[in-house]
């Protein structure tokens, strides 16, 4: 009984915690037409503190979601336009020499921000993805002998374009797996994209007021992983992992020819942060199986490996997840 009672005084307490998140949707929606789950994503990685990868075609409005984002948090936002002859100094800073001070000083780069853009992040070289790699993980930059900490809240924002190949360099695993939520684009509603056109038009692009400080985000965050998990929704999130590495014991026989590896530890993690975030967003104190299901294809796509058979017979890590997601029991 104690523990029900304790339940109802925390969802009422995320409920009015949670009010903020409205403004910001509200927000979001003046701007960016449709692309519900787009604003949701990024909302989700906002308050559980994990970077975003964004894929789409140009002209989705995935540069203009994350800057507009940026402008209702009254934040500082930089945006990195990833090419082939990028060096890590153009992302992190490098050390100039000063001929007034007659010494070398340290010039913090575009790095330094609460929101980063990595436009186009596949089109660098392997130097700088693994500049950018100390950021994400650490949360600090090195700039010659000194270690610098990244202002909070930190978050990297990046896109990639899935048609074009020419010019681009596959992302590292390592450097996959840092980001909390791969999330796909696509395009949006003939009825939205009417409500684009006369938007466009008539040039009323919404002037972006913050409605949220830094300060409420990161007490946002505390009380986001305040939200109640269950055991039994422990177990369900245990599962889907497992049976993405053993789905012969899940009785999936027919998709272990189809996985070279399965998700590590961090895709539970995540599925377990992005699902209170979910629920935090939803104002509810607990997270159900539904907010599960709801976070787990942007959790896991890009956390599974697919063998030569797969790519063979066009099964993508989509359709891996949709089978274990209807085949491992809800609680």
């Amino acid at each position: 009984m104690a523990e029900s009672i304790d339940i109802r005084e925390l969802n009422e307490r995320i409920e009015k915690q949670s009010g903020f998140v409205t403004n910001l949707v509200t927000g979001m929606n003046q701007v960016i037409v449709g692309q519900k789950h787009l604003i949701e994503s990024l909302l989700i990685g906002l308050l559980s503190d994990g970077h975003v990868l964004l894929e789409g075609v140009p002209g989705l409005a995935k540069t203009k979601a994350i800057k507009t984002l940026s402008q209702l948090v009254d934040a500082k936002f930089s945006r990195i336009q990833f090419t082939p002859d990028l060096l890590p100094a153009d992302v992190i800073g490098t050390m100039i020499y000063s001929q007034k001070d007659e010494k070398f000083l340290v010039e913090q780069g575009p790095v330094f921000a609460n929101f980063v853009l990595a436009d186009e992040i596949n089109r660098a070289p392997a130097k700088v993805q693994s500049a950018l790699l100390e950021a994400m993980q650490e949360r600090q930059v090195t700039i010659g002998k000194t270690t610098f900490a990244l202002p909070k809240p930190f978050l990297v924002l990046a896109t990639q374009n899935p048609i074009e190949q020419e010019g681009t360099y596959p992302l590292p695993e390592a450097q996959v797996d840092r980001f909390m939520l791969k999330v796909i684009i696509d395009y949006p509603k003939l009825e939205e994209e009417k409500q684009i056109i006369r938007q466009q038009i008539s040039g009323s692009d919404d002037n972006v007021r913050p409605v949220v400080s830094t300060e409420d985000i990161t007490k946002a965050r505390e009380v986001v992983r305040q939200v109640y998990l269950d055991e039994k929704i422990e177990q369900y999130i245990a599962d889907i992992v497992f049976a993405t590495r053993y789905p012969e014991k899940y009785g999936l026989k027919e998709i272990q020819g189809y996985i070279e590896f399965g998700a590590s530890p961090r895709a539970s993690i995540n599925l377990a942060l992005a699902s209170k975030a979910n629920a935090f967003i939803k104002h509810r104190g607990y997270v159900i199986p539904e907010d599960v299901r709801a976070v787990a294809y942007d959790v896991l796509r890009h956390r599974i490996g697919l063998t030569y058979e797969a790519e063979a017979n066009n099964v993508t890590s989509e359709e891996i997840i949709s089978k274990i997601i209807n085949k491992v029991e809800v609680p």
